[in-house]
């Protein structure tokens, strides 16, 4: 046998060991049913990546058994959506961009995976509605409430007043958290690659009441982004 079929033998048993070992991990991270066999695949495929790869810190969600709720976080990079779902004892909802969810090569993800699509250009009580319709049968919505990827520094500090409507609209408790660690932040697939120290901090939870004070939003992005104490008395 000439080195060439060698080497190729040998590359051969790598990637068979390498697909083998995330076929096991996928399997043995996977412990909510997403109604397919393939989904399930896929959520265990991404807690194996964030727990080993991206060295996830994290306790899971204190999110109700069974009933809507809403939750939240900053937003750093394209790996956030694969952390909170790390981080998930159920499956989740996202609402994101139109424009995201229509990219190519990933809609059949994001359709299958129940994602709301945003148009943040036009008719977004579309999705509202759809947000609220999933709520009321008892699934969890997540968002980011800056809207985009938003670093810490960046202004305004303020998030969007879509969480406040859709708070006011369903009455579902929202459970907030910041994500942190995470490198290659700013960028939607830079961080994929990058193995991080990712952590997710959980804060008290909060209800519509919350937005009743004219500086709500202000002061939720402020938690977000890490410059204002966790519902402090004067938040």
């Amino acid at each position: 046998m000439t080195t060439f079929w060698w080497i190729m033998l040998a590359v051969l048993l790598i990637l068979t060991f390498l697909v083998v070992k995330l076929i096991k991990g996928a399997k043995k991270y996977n412990h909510i049913d997403w109604g397919s066999p393939f989904l399930n695949f896929i959520d265990g495929l991404s807690r194996y990546y964030c727990i080993r790869f991206h060295r996830l810190d994290y306790e899971r969600f204190s999110l109700p058994a069974e009933g809507g709720a809403i939750l939240i976080s900053n937003h750093i990079s394209g790996l956030d959506p694969l952390l909170l779902i790390a981080a998930s004892n159920r499956p989740i909802r996202f609402m994101i961009a139109t424009e995201e969810y229509n990219r190519f090569g990933l809609n059949w993800l994001f359709k299958g995976a129940g994602c709301i699509p945003v148009n943040r250009s036009g008719r977004a009580d579309i999705a509202f509605r759809q947000a609220r319709r999933a709520l009321d049968q008892g699934e969890i919505v997540a968002l980011f409430p800056h809207g985009r990827i938003h670093l810490d520094e960046e202004q305004p500090f303020r998030v969007k007043p879509g969480i406040k409507k859709l708070a006011e609209l369903t009455r579902h408790s929202i459970f907030v958290c910041r994500i942190v660690g995470v490198r290659g932040q700013g960028s939607v697939f830079t961080a994929l690659f990058l193995r991080s120290e990712s952590k997710i901090l959980q804060f008290p939870t909060i209800n519509h009441h919350y937005f009743s004070h004219n500086e709500s939003l202000h002061h939720l992005g402020e938690v977000l982004l890490g410059h204002r104490n966790p519902f402090s008395k004067d938040s």
